[in-house]
């Protein structure tokens, strides 16, 4: 009998939580700094151009390290990689914590972001140590993990930098890290099904992914301040198109690739990746605008006012929708499959910004609208690992998670990206400045909608697995853990 056929109930949850708060404490991590954004020129000595520099360092490492961990786990194992990921997780924290100025700073959230890769690991390890009759639910409890943890940081961080030093959100970052090394250590088990396979590491392929997604996420990240059609932003874009067509053929020439492009390739694996960019601009479009609605001067006509403290208050019930909405969803997938759960999931998205459109001007309508759209990001979130996994071998699981996991992370890009030139184009008068106008956010909120609306369409696409007919080059000894 497997080890997942025979774990107790009670272990079983307490895997479960471990994983979930694993990936909760990782993606915390990148909002962790929102509320010190306007102090940080100050605090570290810099100008405020620097000073963005540690959040897009973050959004860097994570992007790089993410697919990378992904198939490090299947090659040395998904737990081994958990904690692994615990030490740049715990060392970024400590040197942040220590910083007085830009440069470690920098570094310090670089090496926080590279433990976001604990989120696509922990959902893949289910897989091996959770009984089948609650992978469902589990998954889609980790999977949301990345959504709530990032809704639940900013109140929490808000908080914290309003009534105590700045410095302890890095200390209790350090201690949450810890916590997790011992957590996973005393509580995951060794499964059968997590040895990893001994295969060669891809080196050349992981660089050029890296440099590839560099050259591709900082103009989209620093577009607006360098200017869209600036030398730098366009030779960036050519660059990542260049590097990232060749990693493409290294990786299709390569007998031990970082990523399977041939696994990626097969319709529903496709689908569901491109599916995942539009649930990722979709998600992060609504946490872009909200707490900027919530914050804006009462002055404008449309602004509510609020300090960044009650912002996050406002919007934490929208981390706590995603987190008891999860399980819901794995049951939904048990009963209608990961697609049915999917389309639901962004069409609920939608809905969510159909209410905001009407009730923008009120902050518990700011409140239930979050509500919604995060009510449907967690079933999104929860379905589109399922999917995955469902339509790979199980040698290629943490990987194909992480290939996932990197195009939800490229939606968010993409979408702070067109959101931000929306907001910063659509501007109104305000004692002499240029603001954001009204229909500046009601435009955000549109294009929120209607990708959530074509992200359904594509989700509709998604072929079932006997429809897929390239899931005959798994290999037979797998195909039955696949098609289960």
């Amino acid at each position: 009998m497997s080890l997942t056929a025979a774990s107790p109930p009670a272990r079983s949850t307490a895997v479960i939580a471990t994983l979930a708060f694993a990936g909760t404490v990782a993606a915390v991590m990148q909002t962790l700094v929102t509320p010190l954004i306007g102090d940080l020129p100050k605090m570290l000595h810099t100008t405020s151009a620097n000073a963005t520099w540690v959040i897009t360092a973050t959004l860097l490492a994570s992007a790089v390290c993410t697919p990378i961990s992904g198939r490090l786990g299947d090659m040395f194992g998904k737990r081994r990689m958990l904690l692994i990921c615990v030490v740049p997780l715990l060392a970024g924290s400590v040197v942040c914590a220590l910083s007085s100025s830009v440069l470690p700073m920098i570094v310090g959230r670089g090496l926080q972001g590279m433990g976001m890769g604990m989120v696509p690991l922990g959902v893949s390890l289910l897989r091996d140590v959770v009984p089948a009759e609650k992978l469902s639910s589990s998954i889609a409890l980790v999977s949301a993990s990345m959504g709530i943890g990032g809704a639940l940081g900013l109140p929490i961080s808000a908080a914290v930098a309003q009534y105590a030093d700045w410095r302890v959100l890095f200390w209790g970052s350090a201690v949450l890290a810890l916590i997790i090394g011992a957590l996973v250590g005393i509580l995951i088990p060794h499964a059968p099904g997590d040895t990893g396979i001994r295969q060669r590491f891809d080196l050349l392929g992981g660089l050029g992914l890296g440099a590839g997604l560099v050259c591709f996420l900082l103009p989209v990240s620093k577009g607006a301040e360098w200017g869209w059609t600036s030398g730098t932003t366009l030779g960036l874009f050519v660059a990542a198109v260049v590097l990232l067509l060749g990693w493409g053929l290294w990786e299709l020439r390569n007998s031990a690739p970082l990523v399977d492009l041939r696994t990626t390739a097969r319709p529903r694996v496709l689908t569901t990746n491109v599916a995942s960019i539009f649930v990722g601009i979709g998600m992060y479009s609504s946490s872009l605008i909200m707490p900027q609605l919530l914050q804006f001067p009462v002055a404008s006509g449309y602004g509510l006012g609020q300090s960044l403290l009650a912002t996050g208050l406002w919007m934490a019930p929208g981390g706590v929708m995603m987190m008891l909405i999860s399980p819901l969803g794995g049951k939904l997938t048990n009963a209608r499959g990961p697609k049915f759960t999917l389309i639901c999931g962004v069409l609920v998205q939608a809905c969510g910004y159909a209410l905001s459109l009407g009730l923008m001007s009120h902050a518990w309508g700011i409140m239930a609208s979050i509500m919604v759209i995060n009510a449907g990001t967690g079933l999104a979130y929860g379905a589109m690992p399922a999917l995955i996994m469902g339509s790979v071998p199980l040698s290629e699981t943490a990987a194909a998670n992480s290939f996932n996991t990197l195009m939800r992370a490229l939606g968010t890009s993409i979408g702070s990206a067109i959101v931000g030139v929306v907001l910063a184009q659509m501007t109104t008068d305000l004692g002499g400045a240029a603001v954001t106008s009204e229909g500046g956010f009601r435009t955000g909120l549109l294009i929120g909608g209607g990708v959530a609306v074509l992200a359904a369409a594509l989700a509709g696409l998604i072929p079932n697995l006997r429809e897929d007919r390239s899931e005959l080059s798994i290999p037979e000894g797998e195909r039955e853990a696949v098609d289960a």
